[in-house]
């Protein structure tokens, strides 16, 4: 058979109806990198935020197109040749990455860790808590992911406000922050991670957040100066919850597993049997605008 490479993550019967005129073979060069590397003109990374799916990019010789599996592109942009296309996956996370949004949110107004703990101990732990209703939302990065955890939130009865890189309808620009941030009850972080956003949640982002607010971070680790959090957390002035963090896996030694008022799930927010029916469909719908020589979706820009 003859036609373009094409490496997927997946044995290719798994997108239903793959398109005729190209070849596929099933690699993850993080465990192998075949003799084919360089006859690929498509590849599809596998589901990994680390660099590792990076590294076998410079061998590609013929590389038209890179498709990643996660929303988020910084382990792989800087490893993109000039004229390759970049296409992140962008739909295959929203709606697992928005429940679990939620979930930390809930679980940390709530008292649900205590709960836990005290389940542990057998021990009847009644608590007054604050609940999600009537509380102003603040979500920080109002792409795909986030218009998706607001669209779960708004039943519980919450203000949303909406802030992305720049302004626009109904959405604040980030440059507006310093101003809603002390207004918030509750700031959920979703934007990528670019030179723009890496330490946005520094001390004075935090020292601006009311007594008693809660940070959510579904967005990557690097977005929050992890010391500065630490610091934040230790006087007890906020609360937080994250799925992130600035090293992955997150060390025994970390800091962040002893301070108090922080609820971490380990990078789970994509991790469900949402992703991939999801990223099956893109894939394929990707695969044949490829071979259709028609547009591709999700390409990314220099800023994203």
């Amino acid at each position: 058979m003859t036609g373009p490479l094409v490496w997927l993550p997946f044995e290719p019967e798994l997108l239903g109806d793959p398109p005729a005129g190209l070849r596929y073979e099933t690699v993850d060069p993080t465990v192998e990198v075949p003799a084919s590397v360089d006859e690929v003109e498509l590849y599809v990374t596998p589901y990994s935020v680390g660099p590792a799916v990076a590294e076998v990019i410079p061998r590609m010789s013929r590389l038209r197109v890179v498709q990643t599996l996660s929303a988020g592109v910084d382990n792989v942009r800087d490893a993109i040749p000039d004229g390759v296309r970049l296409c992140n996956g962008r739909g295959i996370h929203d709606t697992s990455t928005a429940e679990l949004a939620l979930t930390l949110v809930l679980a940390s107004l709530r008292g649900v860790p205590e709960f836990v703990r005290a389940h542990d101990r057998h021990t009847w732990a009644y608590q007054w808590r604050p609940a999600l209703a009537d509380k102003r939302v603040l979500l920080v990065g109002y792409g795909a992911i986030g218009a998706a955890i607001e669209a779960r939130l708004t039943p519980f009865e919450v203000e949303v406000v909406r802030v992305a890189r720049s302004a626009r309808d109904g959405v604040h620009a980030i440059d507006d922050l310093p101003a809603l941030l002390p207004g918030a009850d509750v700031v959920i972080l979703s934007v990528p991670l670019t030179d723009a956003t890496r330490g946005l949640v520094d001390a004075d982002f935090l020292a601006r957040l009311k007594d008693g607010a809660l940070l959510v971070n579904v967005a990557r680790g690097a977005v929050v100066v992890t010391d500065d959090l630490v610091a934040a957390l230790a006087a007890g002035r906020i609360t937080a919850a994250t799925d992130v963090t600035d090293v992955e896996p997150l060390p025994a030694d970390s800091p962040l597993w002893e301070v108090p008022g922080l609820l971490i799930s380990p990078h789970v927010g994509g991790a469900s049997s949402a992703m991939w029916p999801r990223a099956h469909r893109l894939v394929r719908d990707q695969l044949h605008r490829f071979a259709a020589g028609e547009p591709l979706w999700n390409v990314m820009t220099s800023d994203y």
